[in-house]
């Protein structure tokens, strides 16, 4: 079947073939790790970071709408995979391995799938660009652990090069290009949360303190606190 993207070209064959190599010569445990990083190790990883990046945004003073932007990273994968139907149907591009048997091939039952854009690829980068937007810290976490579901794609051999970087600018451009439009009617949406049951989803209770023996010592500390500036108004006279 003539496809798009049949001729893979040198640098991108040449490159996957570099990278997928190392599987050959690895002990085969390190190929089994990862495989399991490439396929499920690394989606765990950036829910672990998202749920600490949830925990992190209730305590913000601005936690409607940290919460409204973490909510948009599974949103935005969710769109950017949608969009990726088309794209792939059109491009026809098969797994790597097929035209190319003599790929070490790491996970099966990925022949009868189609290999442009990376679905992995664009799941990582899809939460790593919408976090960054929230928290630059965990954004950066999340973007060293899609740049290596990347690498492990190829290490697989169930990619091209080409396809890490169409599923990095696929979940890229949803995130960013649809991103005021999906804040327009999260950020309402979480400031509406916080006013009913589930407002401990977007806002963490902060807890009392002090009591009525805190208030009056408070009380009897004022007036010392007032007394201080009559050494100073003497100097200045």
């Amino acid at each position: 079947m003539s496809t798009l993207l049949a001729d893979t070209g040198n640098p991108d064959l040449g490159l996957l073939r570099a990278i997928n190599g190392l599987a050959v010569s690895a002990p085969r445990w390190l190929d089994s790790a990862v495989s399991w990083i490439g396929e499920y190790g690394i989606l765990l990883g950036l829910a672990a970071v998202c749920l600490t990046a949830w925990l992190q945004a209730r305590r913000r003073p601005d936690a409607p709408v940290a919460v409204a932007g973490l909510l948009w990273a599974p949103l935005a994968v969710a769109i950017s995979e949608l969009a990726n139907l088309p794209i792939s149907a059109i491009v026809d591009r098969p797994r790597p391995f097929v035209d190319h048997p003599e790929l070490e091939v790491l996970v099966e039952g990925k022949e009868g799938t189609l290999s442009f854009v990376s679905d992995h690829s664009a799941m990582s980068m899809g939460i790593a660009v919408a976090l960054l937007l929230v928290n630059r810290r965990l954004g950066l976490v999340a973007g060293a652990l899609a740049l290596l579901q990347g690498f492990c794609r190829m290490y697989m051999g169930v990619h091209y090069p080409t396809d890490v970087i169409g599923g990095f600018a696929l979940a890229t451009a949803v995130v960013l290009l649809l991103a005021p439009l999906a804040m327009a009617v999260l950020v309402p949406f979480c400031h509406a949360l916080t006013r009913t049951a589930a407002a401990p989803l977007v806002v963490a209770r902060k807890p009392a303190r002090g009591g009525a023996g805190d208030g009056r010592s408070r009380r009897r500390r004022e007036p010392a606190a007032v007394e201080q500036p009559a050494p100073e108004s003497d100097l200045a006279a």
